[in-house]
């Protein structure tokens, strides 16, 4: 999801005046006096990427009295964002990944230890602008939804390489890994906003399924896709024994065949390229859409009390992109 793209679906030209000044506040928060340190923590930052979070909490801000708090909605959208970008050094690390959003990995252009340190940086400064900006409220919420992140991230290590895991199994990764953190950003965009509690809730469920639905879309397009798209190698979840929805679908359909690939692949005997030419000549992406649009349908449900409102045709646009960025 570029920002381009998703620009045209949400039309709010305050919302993108209020993205960019968001996008100050994220390097004025993640600098340090160590230039050497704020090198490394902004270079993340200053590489791209979706915004996804942030335009989120912006979004969810204008159901309450926008006008009066938006500076709280803009700290809200950073406080999630430094979390996002914070995990994203963490798990290069712990994936030994060597590109992100299209540029060499911060653990490769420098080394693990100092990406390590320059994620717990950002969380530290996400803490940090909550407790001053956004309230005890929202500092609790922001370190229970770190928790839950980090339990999504420690079950998938658990599963890696396992090709046995049930889809079940996959939901819960992707429930702590990605839900969490949207719903979070809908949550905390709302609370700063000073939506009424019936409209937090409502924003809160609506972002939980919204974040299953686009972590399920990134996983078909890491099947699907090219390198150059996604800013990382295509198929880079299996390299790393990751096995995401298509691929346990797949497994549940034909074991032995699939296993087989699988087991070709980490053993080198044949390359990626051929377990994705697989997939693209299957039905199998097809019943993983089939589970996708199923959280759609449950994110559009949970927002139905606020079809009168103007914003719903919004939400619901958002939800329509995210499946068919995936087609």
């Amino acid at each position: 999801m570029e920002k381009n793209e998703i620009k045209n679906i949400i039309p709010f030209d305050d919302l993108w005046d209020n993205l960019n000044i968001l996008e100050t506040r994220l390097l004025e928060i993640s600098s340090s006096e160590n230039e050497y340190l704020t090198s490394i923590s902004q270079y993340l930052i200053k590489a791209g990427g979706k915004r996804f979070r942030p335009i989120v909490s912006l979004l969810s801000g204008k159901f309450g009295n926008e006008k009066d708090n938006i500076k709280k909605i803009i700290d809200a959208g950073v406080a999630v964002e430094l979390i996002h970008i914070g995990s994203l050094y963490h798990d290069d690390v712990m994936d030994n990944a060597t590109t992100r959003r299209g540029v060499e990995s911060t653990n490769s252009k420098w080394n693990s230890n100092l990406s390590i340190l320059a994620g717990d940086y950002l969380l530290a400064r996400s803490s940090e602008l909550a407790a001053e900006e956004l309230g005890l409220e929202s500092v609790k919420l922001l370190a229970s939804t770190y928790a839950e992140l980090v339990e999504g991230q420690t079950k998938e290590l658990n599963l890696a390489f396992n090709t046995n895991h049930s889809i079940e199994e996959y939901l819960k990764v992707i429930e702590g890994k990605t839900a969490s953190l949207v719903r979070t950003s809908a949550k905390l965009g709302a609370i700063a906003g000073n939506a009424n509690s019936e409209i937090v809730d409502a924003i809160s469920n609506w972002g939980w399924y919204s974040g299953i639905v686009f972590q399920i879309s990134d996983d078909i397009l890491d099947l699907t896709s090219d390198s150059k798209t996604l800013g990382k190698p295509a198929g880079n979840d299996i390299m790393e024994g990751t096995y995401t929805l298509p691929v346990l679908i797949a497994l549940e359909a034909d074991k032995s065949k699939y296993q087989e690939f699988i087991n070709s692949i980490h053993e080198g005997k044949s390359t990626i390229k051929s377990l994705l030419n697989e997939f693209s000549n299957n039905e199998i992406i097809e019943k993983s859409k089939d589970v996708m649009n199923s959280y759609h349908s449950k994110s559009i449900e949970a927002i139905d009390d606020l079809k009168s409102h103007e914003l719903f045709p919004t939400l619901e646009n958002i939800n329509n992109y995210l499946i068919k960025r995936a087609n």
